[in-house]
């Protein structure tokens, strides 16, 4: 496992970042008119502690990073993609259906909108990241990967082919365990994110998505091995992560975009 860097205490943190914490808000509308529809199906959360001063820098215009007690998060997000689709129609079962891991930040707009800004989203098929790279300018890498599971043991594994930094890697390894009634805090706000921020064509841009809660599970991480992180452009993760989590999925509807 990558060994750490430093850890990031709230003494350290700018006075910029110490802001009173907000309520996540319930999920949207989940009749909102869909732009898109997909699945998330076996979710590996691994998150690690990070210091807002490293993170702000790679955030779009208009954002910051969004705190929990003066401490940001990195996210390590493996899962499988199911069945990509637009507007109302039926989702594509085989380009629309692939193996992805994410690495993720925690963002926060002027209009209190919380987020995810994706730093790197390594995914099996090339047609839909050369789309997502092209017309969405996300930054999609095309990987060789797997997702695996053994009774309650799931094995995600990613090689990136292109583009670099060639070879790229993550191997996760977690056992599944109880389900979690109530999440804590913690667990809430790295979870509970209805929308993304991005840039668009040198424009900031926010997309909201509608699901429901996340059917979240205790999880014990059994092996990580990993330099997604810091191909991303932040610093390796400190030790263990500090939360580890499973979730068996959810349906999402992403609306149209609006400025932060």
């Amino acid at each position: 496992m990558t060994l750490p860097r430093r850890l990031c205490h709230a003494d350290r943190v700018p006075p910029t970042f110490r802001t009173p914490q907000a309520v996540t808000p319930d999920p949207p509308d989940p009749a909102m008119s869909p732009l898109m529809t997909q699945s998330w199906l076996d979710l590996a959360f691994l998150h690690w502690a990070a210091d807002p001063e490293d993170v702000a820098p790679l955030l779009p215009a208009g954002t910051e990073p969004d705190t929990l007690d003066g401490v940001t998060y990195v996210g390590l997000v493996a899962f499988r993609m199911y069945r990509i689709g637009w507007l109302r129609l039926p989702g594509i079962p085989y380009l629309g259906t692939f193996p992805e891991t994410n690495v993720r930040l925690y963002s926060r707009d002027a209009h209190g909108r919380r987020g995810v800004v994706f730093r790197s989203l390594d995914a099996s098929r090339l047609i839909p990241v050369a789309v997502a790279r092209t017309v969405f300018r996300l930054p999609y890498r095309w990987s060789r990967m797997a997702v695996r599971r053994e009774a309650d043991t799931l094995t995600y594994t990613s090689t990136r082919r292109a583009p670099g930094p060639r070879g790229a890697r993550s191997r996760i390894v977690l056992r599944t365990g109880a389900p979690i009634d109530r999440p804590t805090p913690l667990e809430h706000f790295l979870t509970a994110r209805w929308g993304m921020h991005s840039t668009f064509h040198g424009r900031p841009m926010y997309l909201p998505n509608a699901h429901p809660r996340w059917p979240l599970h205790r999880a014990r991480l059994i092996e990580c091995d990993e330099d997604l992180v810091t191909a991303a452009g932040l610093p390796a993760p400190v030790g263990e992560p500090q939360s580890v989590l499973y979730s068996p999925g959810v349906r999402v509807r992403f609306g149209r975009p609006a400025r932060p």
